[in-house]
């Protein structure tokens, strides 16, 4: 999974707005004094603690069973909240552990062995979180899938769990009770064991001594949000999700006061490395929120960070931040409700940074006191783990405008048109032990502030694909080069990210991005993020035509028509191009199990005619 990850470079302050020096210090930020909060702990009433008197070690563990036996000597740990944000339990890591060891002898007993691969639905919940660490002391490879969205239905779901299973070709399913009709008929159809993670404990637990794995092994097969027909399962190793856990931290600048409020799913590589694998390596607390109460009420989250008496690191995609604004109204201030003064680390990664979308935010909470400093820009991907690069905390959100000749590969003096630019994000540095070069068709690497194609290689990148030689050799050379697939430059150390090759849209030999296309259609009236789907079809002549799908919310046959010709006019106005525009109906367009837009699904569904745009007349 790709994140671009972006802080705003606008620190100006609103009148009468508090603001804090560039240079502030942990103890320069003021913690509320309440009875209702143990100022020696930093922690909301009954969660595990922030603070605590063990040593922080940075991820410098030779496993993952290594990382989580070390936490659990400490008081920090998990602690799940339900959809208003109250606390439902609070889930030590000593507590994890010695359930984690209990269910890897149940799973010995039930004949799982080192290198077996075990499936888990990633519901945000301690089983699921003991499953995992129970397959990791086992010696089996955990398989994180994703949860049922709201879009699909249930036929869509077990589709999806078949090719995942399929591919990974699990010893055991294991599922919520809640899920139960999904995954059996799931694990049925293909010849799966199966069963509710529930039935665990009533289980008989294997004696002797538990397998000791080596820093080289797989620890896990991560499947990208994307993953859908042709899924590839990245193999993870032990040393390598420590080598970028430990840069992570680095990275973050970690300090005693921190503790992670997230809502991300742990089927994603940002929720499950960044936001239980990363806390579990660095001895932080969490609080979490499930994927679906965020979805109901995003403005949770926001109160989870209020709460937090200490300094909060929390990470959303551009979706989320642009949700929580949205359900701002006019007549509400941010500060009757938050104080968000605290959140020293916003991490935005997942799909492509919106400046518009984090500066809209901004202007929100800043009554709240919210800084625009905090959002931490990164870049990474699950076939690097997560992280190959991250802005260093305090820098914010800086851009850079490129003129669009020069994106699409041209020549900006020699184009006739008015010069137009395009604000592209700075993604940050390359974390620890992380190589980052551009180059070009060629393979020639290329100077700064040339675009090209992104390539990584360090300790972090996968091992490969499992059972998949070819798909790992046609993006992972012999000398470790991982290529990213992804479109950027590197200027002055920063990366900058354009875009994803694969979506490039070329037409008469000029390239086009689909997301300013989706932008500028964005910009009319009663549009938002993720409404529009733009890509390239094959016309009659065989000729390559730019399509772009619209979400429609209007009834009238004729503003319907009117509505489709102002589309037409700007994208033709912003790219000098003719796209095919289609209205379709609303929840239509189709989104990867993380959230984002999937533009290579959408092409699909087009084209097969699922997807059905409605009638227009000329």
């Amino acid at each position: 999974m790709r994140h671009v990850c972006a802080t705003l470079a606008k620190h100006h302050a609103s009148a009468g707005q508090k603001r804090f020096p560039a240079n502030a210090t942990v103890q320069d930020i003021s913690v509320p004094d309440t009875n209702s909060t143990d100022r020696a702990d930093l922690a909301p009433p009954g969660a595990t603690p922030t603070t605590d008197a063990q040593p922080r070690r940075i991820g410098d563990f030779a496993t993952l069973a290594e990382a989580l036996d070390y936490a659990a000597e400490g008081r920090r740990g998990l602690n799940f909240h339900d959809p208003r944000g109250t606390l439902l339990r609070a889930y030590p890591y000593a507590e994890l552990r010695r359930d984690a060891l209990a269910n890897a002898r149940r799973l010995i007993g039930l004949g799982i062995k080192p290198g077996d691969r075990v499936a888990l639905v990633a519901e945000t919940g301690a089983e699921f979180a003991a499953a995992f660490f129970g397959a990791i002391y086992a010696g089996a490879w955990p398989v994180p899938l994703p949860l049922p969205t709201s879009f699909g239905g249930r036929d869509a779901y077990v589709d999806q769990l078949k090719v995942m299973l399929g591919s990974s070709d699990p010893a055991l399913f294991l599922y919520a009770p809640e899920l139960a009709t999904f995954a059996s008929d799931a694990a049925e159809q293909l010849g799966i064991t199966a069963r509710d993670w529930d039935t665990l404990p009533g289980l008989p637990e294997a004696d002797g001594d538990l397998p000791e794995a080596s820093p080289d092994a797989i620890a896990y097969l991560q499947y990208s949000s994307g993953s859908t027909r042709f899924p590839h399962g990245v193999a993870v190793t032990h040393a390598g999700l420590l080598d970028n856990l430990h840069a992570h931290g680095i990275g973050l600048d970690l300090r005693p006061t921190d503790r992670v409020i997230s809502w991300l799913p742990w089927y994603h590589d940002m929720g499950l490395v960044g936001c239980l694998l990363s806390p579990v390596a660095n001895q932080l607390s969490v609080d979490y929120l499930k994927t679906e109460d965020f979805a109901r009420r995003p403005l949770a989250w926001l109160d989870l960070v209020s709460r937090n008496p200490g300094t909060t690191l929390s990470y959303s995609p551009t979706f989320g931040y642009d949700i929580c604004a949205r359900r701002m109204s006019s007549q509400t201030r941010a500060e009757d409700r938050f104080d968000l003064s605290r959140w020293r680390i916003a991490g935005n990664g997942a799909d492509m940074i919106r400046p518009d979308v984090m500066q809209a935010f901004v202007d929100s909470f800043a009554g709240a006191g919210f800084e625009a400093s905090a959002f931490c820009p990164s870049y990474g991907l699950a076939e690097a783990t997560l992280a190959v690069s991250l802005m260093p905390p305090g820098e914010g959100i800086r851009i850079e405008l490129v003129e669009e000749a020069k994106l699409l590969g041209g020549d900006a003096e020699r184009t006739s048109r008015p010069r137009r630019y395009r604000a592209i994000v700075n993604c940050g540095k390359p974390v620890h032990n992380i190589d980052v070069e551009v180059r070009d068709a060629d393979g020639s690497t290329l100077p700064d502030r040339a675009i090209g194609r992104i390539f990584v290689k360090g300790g972090a990148v996968m091992v490969g694909y499992f059972r998949d030689q070819e798909a790992t050799d046609a993006c992972l050379s012999g000398d470790g080069w991982l290529d990213t697939g992804d479109m950027g430059y590197m200027s002055r150390g920063y990366i900058f990210i354009v875009g994803r090759a694969k979506d490039m849209i070329i037409i008469n030999g000029r390239n086009y991005w689909p997301q300013d296309i989706e932008w500028a259609v964005e910009q009319l009236p009663g549009f938002k993020s993720g409404d529009i789907a733009a890509f390239a079809i094959t016309g009659p002549s065989g000729e390559e035509t730019p399509a772009v799908l619209v979400h429609c919310r209007v009834s009238d046959p004729h503003e319907r028509g009117r509505l489709r010709d102002d589309i037409r006019e700007r994208v033709h106005a912003i790219t000098g191009i003719n796209a095919v525009v289609e209205l379709v109906p609303p929840r239509t367009l189709p989104r990867t199990s993380s959230g984002k837009l999937s533009r290579t699904k959408a092409r699909t569904l087009y084209l097969s005619g699922e997807i059905q745009p409605y009638d227009i007349a000329a």
